[in-house]
């Protein structure tokens, strides 16, 4: 049995239902326990009883009452332990890793591996490949944010409990600065700007929401929809292909879940690659519609989180980690005719 746990809501967990979240934390717990506990006020959120389905938001502060775990759990706790990572999982990940001390690690997460486990994600993921990043240390490293399973680029792992809690509220004061860079098609006019459209979720089809997609909610309608949640994103064009189309550079000034993706399909710039966002038939025609441009170019999502600054919890300075791109982007840049090193680092620099 687990003692009572205080456990903060991070900047990437912020839009989830509370039960959603408990149970992805805590695998053993069925719905009717998480609606017991809410019931009782054992589990609370910033001190406040709660119901299950409470939405809950970044720095919030959840009490988790003791928690027993099942047998599955300890075999699931076990493979964490590193018993069963194999060699070459170990050595993927170990190459994986950008810049480290003896307090972060920065990794270049591949696409295609989940950050964590949940619902269609399967066994492998970041997460569960933590124990092969000790490097000496007796602490499992942690993990204080995300990239979705398809994008690729700079994750921060932090190497002890104290790092992880300031780099988490690092991320909610927003003074990290992620930048991302994406193929998207056609090219937004004008070539710099912000979206401002808010995000709300629209149900999947999936037992536990499965497949569950982001609505763009216009700013003036935000009184009609309660549940959107306000989300701004910075844009600028690095380069172009004539009309069909652009090398961006993005800043999620808030980090709402697939933000990039929806904020670029509703101003009718879709990713390259995004099956989600990107259409129903898919097809480019060079009008800035249409996920996929067809010939040499990869199908793969074409979102990568290519810089990420942040002040050091300890040192107190400014780290800079760049990620290059990963291959099917790599393919796609000579393709195009653009190069990795002919742009600014920070676009949106001599703005700020």
């Amino acid at each position: 049995m687990s003692s009572v746990q205080m456990i903060k809501v991070t900047e990437d967990e912020g839009e989830m239902r509370l039960d959603r979240w408990l149970k992805k934390k805590f695998p053993q717990l069925t719905q009717g326990a998480v609606e017991k506990m809410c019931r009782t006020g054992q589990l609370r959120v910033d001190g406040g009883r709660v119901k299950a389905n409470a939405r809950i938001a970044p720095g919030m502060e959840v009490r988790v009452p003791p928690v027993a775990p099942t047998e599955s759990l300890r075999r699931s706790d076990e493979r964490r332990d590193g018993l069963r990572i194999s060699d070459s999982d170990a050595e993927m990940i170990q190459a994986c890793v950008l810049w480290k001390d003896e307090h972060i690690i920065a990794l270049n997460k591949p696409p295609g591996l989940p950050s964590q486990g949940g619902s269609g994600q399967g066994d492998r993921h970041v997460d569960g490949l933590l124990d092969a990043l000790k490097f000496g240390y007796k602490d499992r490293p942690k993990m204080v944010h995300r990239l979705d399973k398809d994008t690729s680029g700079v994750l921060l792992i932090a190497r002890t409990d104290r790092i992880a809690r300031a780099l988490s509220e690092a991320f909610r004061l927003k003074t990290t600065r992620k930048i991302y860079w994406a193929a998207v098609a056609g090219v937004p006019n004008p070539k710099m700007g912000t979206v401002r459209f808010a995000l709300m979720k629209a149900p999947g089809h999936g037992r536990g929401g499965e497949g569950e997609k982001m609505v763009c909610i216009h700013p003036a309608k935000l009184k009609d929809f309660p549940d959107a949640k306000r989300a701004t994103t910075d844009y600028a064009v690095l380069d172009a292909l004539g009309t069909r189309a652009a090398w961006m550079a993005l800043v999620p000034i808030t980090g709402r879940t697939h933000q990039l993706r929806a904020h670029m399909a509703e101003i009718g710039h879709p990713i390259v690659g995004d099956g989600k966002y990107g259409g129903s038939s898919q097809e480019n025609l060079g009008d800035g519609w249409g996920a996929q441009l067809g010939g040499e170019i990869s199908r793969k999502l074409h979102l990568h989180a290519r810089q990420i600054a942040f002040d050091h919890p300890i040192t107190k300075k400014r780290v800079t980690v760049t990620a290059p791109l990963p291959y099917h982007m790599k393919r796609t840049w000579k393709t195009l005719g653009w190069g990795e090193n002919d742009v600014p680092a920070d676009p949106f620099e001599d703005l700020a």
